[in-house]
């Protein structure tokens, strides 16, 4: 219950913040942001895009890990764990595409260039939708579990490259970019004070939010799985 509720304050103040909290030239006021040469109020999205692509990682990080944990342990509750993350890490894969998109829509006039940025996350969406298609395609559990541990471990192998590296030693539109000169703070940390703490208390509260949805589509596997039995 206590989490919930510090999930749903947190939340509420992230999205408050995100949105109505001005952007001016010297902030004064523990409720105003700087403004950054060519982000303006764009830079706003990084309280909503950053966590979810960030939460993205490490979702396919723990679905290698408890694939891991299956290899070793042989125990199908790994892989409904692994499962799980996966599931989960998609929702915020996309999500983290689809604000991107939107940034991408007011910044640059399109919501899809091509950047590097935007086609390492198509390329990772590519990836891991393959796996969901490959759990689909094979009907032994043992089987079906071992396959994905397998594939969620090289899957992962390919997420630091295309996340952290590629983005930032290619020239492209996105901040952070080879040739990025505009993109200042919001790339190196070194944030406004209030800026930064909204920023944290957002990877925080989603942080959070994505260890409910886990536990949740978790527990939906395991009952999904004894139905399926039953009927069977």
């Amino acid at each position: 219950m206590i989490r919930k509720i510090v999930l749903f304050v947190g939340m509420v103040f992230v999205i408050v913040a995100g949105i109505t909290f001005p952007i001016v030239e010297r902030p004064s006021a523990w409720y105003e942001f700087p403004f950054i040469p060519g982000l303006e109020e764009k830079a706003k999205i990084i309280f909503f895009h950053v966590p979810t692509a960030w939460l993205s990682v490490i979702a396919f990080l723990m679905a290698m890990v408890y694939g891991i944990k299956y290899l070793v342990k042989q125990n199908l509750d790994d892989d409904a764990k692994s499962n799980a993350a996966l599931q989960i890490g998609m929702v915020f894969c996309i999500l983290a595409t689809v604000t991107g998109s939107i940034w991408a829509k007011f910044t640059w006039g399109a919501f899809w260039h091509w950047d590097p940025r935007e086609t390492s996350i198509f390329i990772l969406l590519l990836i891991y939708g393959s796996l969901f298609a490959l759990r689909s395609a094979v009907e032994n559990e043992d089987k079906r579990a071992r396959l994905s541990a397998v594939y969620s471990i090289i899957a992962f192998l390919t997420v630091p490259f295309f996340i952290f590296i590629m983005p930032r030693i290619m020239v492209g539109l996105h901040p952070g970019s080879a040739d990025d000169t505009n993109a200042g703070p919001v790339v190196d940390f070194q944030m406004n004070a209030n800026m930064m703490l909204v920023f944290y208390i957002s990877l925080a509260v989603f942080s959070i939010l994505y260890y409910w949805m886990w536990k949740i589509a978790y527990r939906s596997i395991i009952i999904y799985d004894k139905l399926s039995k039953k009927i069977i």
